[in-house]
């Protein structure tokens, strides 16, 4: 899958490494262990991203079942601050939207978005998702603590 220079690769335990360093460095808060240790089950749901072939992004997804619906839930999806508007979220959203596509079992797809995090919403709105929530203080030492909940649902 390439567009432009931007080509997504397996997360492995090869290159975790390179994920931790890149999530430390693009989102405000960090991850533990285990969303690393879940992330290399995952498979086609977690990508690192290459732009001539070096790391600048990764998107980290998990299936959520609850309330009867059958969810995809983007944990992660970043690109270092010099590599942005090349692209390089498109390829992995669309490498996201592609695999609830084939599923067919979806209801929708979601994640959260820090509420004063404008372009990250509009990046989402602009694939057809929607803002349906607001969570009260859902990050921990970070401000704003508040989170958006974007949703992109499903027609069946």
């Amino acid at each position: 899958m390439t567009r432009g220079n931007t080509e997504l690769g397996e997360v492995t335990h090869h290159n975790i490494k390179q994920l931790k360093k890149l999530n430390q460095v693009v989102f405000p808060v960090s991850y533990n262990d285990k969303f690393y240790k879940d992330v290399l089950e995952v498979g086609e749901l977690a990508k690192l991203a290459y732009f001539n072939d070096i790391v600048v992004g990764a998107v980290c997804c998990r299936i959520d079942v609850s309330e009867n619906q059958r969810r995809l839930y983007i944990m992660t999806l970043g690109v270092l601050a010099p590599y942005r508007r090349y692209g390089i979220g498109t390829v992995m959203l669309e490498h996201v939207l592609k695999i609830c596509e084939q599923d067919g079992n979806f209801d929708n797809v979601y994640l959260h978005v820090q509420v004063n995090n404008d372009s990250a919403i509009k990046f989402y709105e602009n694939f057809g998702f929607e803002i349906v929530e607001r969570k009260q203080n859902y990050y921990k030492r970070i401000e704003p603590a508040d989170a958006f909940v974007l949703q992109k649902t499903f027609k069946k």
